[in-house]
């Protein structure tokens, strides 16, 4: 099989330990590992027994070399890395919620290697030549114009040589700052309509759509917080009818009760067949969300979706859209109970779940 290469930063998480504050724990003890939304995807999907290699710009020094290492012991090909004289090792730092009190996330990634490498530096021609899918993300251009310049190239050449590409629109509103006088959201409008006529599949939250390409129900989705399907699925042709190259449109279903109580679940359209499913559903088919009651760590949960979505799309028998929706729905439901940012569950723990045969009980 061939590789699933993804293109993106992976930086330095730095997390406040268990639930405590940055005045806590700064200084002092915090926890240190390589993270990235991208990052996260290939190295799931390794963990799940496919082929994947990441490809980003990380500086000539120590730290680029043992995230180098960090992404080889997960078995991710790390051959088409770039190692630029300039640039640094980028940062995030983490405090997780709990309760009523909201999650923060503090960026430390101006300059940072792959923000200043040029597109021309990225053989694209060489490294899709023998891909099986190419994924990215809204996070890429938001770093840099050079970043921004290097994802649309990877977009455009995997269309050209006929390799998939997975887009996760992935909004982050403390970025998207590099051109003075354009405001983040349009700034990250224009630059994903640039992109996504060379995608073929589509991720994204309830928010990025509307977020990041001013596309919003046509009718009143219901109130509250609560997703409404009729209104999602109406967001999802809307995003078919500006991107009619796109085979499948997944959209997570979030509803945040506090910041340690979610509902969670998935939905589908294949434009194919013109078709929308949900998961998790109950025994009469009606949508029927996880309810997560004490989250562990909610970074990476979208990643471990696109992940699970990616992985039975490449796998035979797992690949019809439904199959595909229940098992990165199930999947990113068991990301929010492991600890750091990428996915740790087995494909044996997934189907467990999306199954409803899981047990909370102890294995001895």
């Amino acid at each position: 099989m061939k590789p699933i290469v993804a293109f993106g930063e992976i930086m330095g998480r730095v997390a406040m330990p268990g639930f405590r504050r940055f005045s806590q724990c700064m200084p002092g003890n915090v926890e240190f590992e390589f993270a990235g939304a991208e990052a996260n995807v290939v190295r799931s999907l390794a963990d799940l027994g496919l082929p994947t290699a990441f490809v980003t710009a990380l500086p000539q020094n120590e730290l680029g070399d043992a995230c180098i290492a960090s992404l080889r012991s997960n078995g991710v090909d790390t051959r088409h890395i770039l190692r630029p004289e300039a640039g640094r090792l980028g940062l995030y730092f983490l405090e997780k919620g709990a309760a009523q009190r909201a999650g923060t996330v503090v960026y430390d990634r101006e300059g940072s290697s792959i923000a200043v490498t040029p597109a021309s530096a990225y053989p694209w021609k060489e490294i899709l030549s023998d891909a099986g899918w190419l994924h990215l993300t809204g996070i890429t251009p938001a770093l840099s114009a050079a970043a921004a310049a290097a994802n649309l190239a990877a977009a455009r050449t995997a269309h050209e040589l006929g390799v998939p590409v997975s887009c996760d629109l992935n909004f982050r509103s403390k970025l998207f700052r590099w051109e003075s006088g354009t405001a983040p959201r349009s700034l990250a409008n224009r630059l994903m309509r640039e992109v996504l006529p060379f995608a073929t599949h589509f991720v994204g939250g309830r928010e990025d759509a509307a977020e990041m390409m001013g596309i919003r129900p046509r009718t009143p989705p219901a109130s509250g917080d609560a997703p409404d399907l009729n209104a999602t699925l109406d967001v999802a042709r809307q995003l078919h009818e500006l991107f009619p190259n796109l085979r499948t449109i997944a959209i997570t279903l979030r509803q945040t009760v506090t910041a340690s109580h979610h509902l969670w679940g998935g939905f589908l359209y294949d434009t194919a067949s013109a078709q929308a499913f949900h998961a998790p559903v109950a025994q009469d088919g009606s949508f029927a969300p996880y309810a997560i009651t004490h989250i562990v760590d909610r970074v990476g949960t979208g990643d471990a979706f696109s992940a699970g979505l990616l992985f039975c799309l490449n796998t035979p028998g797992m690949d019809s859209p439904e199959t595909a929706l229940r098992f990165a729905t199930a999947a990113s439901c068991l990301a929010h109970s492991i600890e750091g940012d990428a996915n740790r569950c087995t494909r044996a723990e997934i189907e467990a779940l999306m199954s409803g045969s899981g047990s909370f009980r102890v294995r001895r």
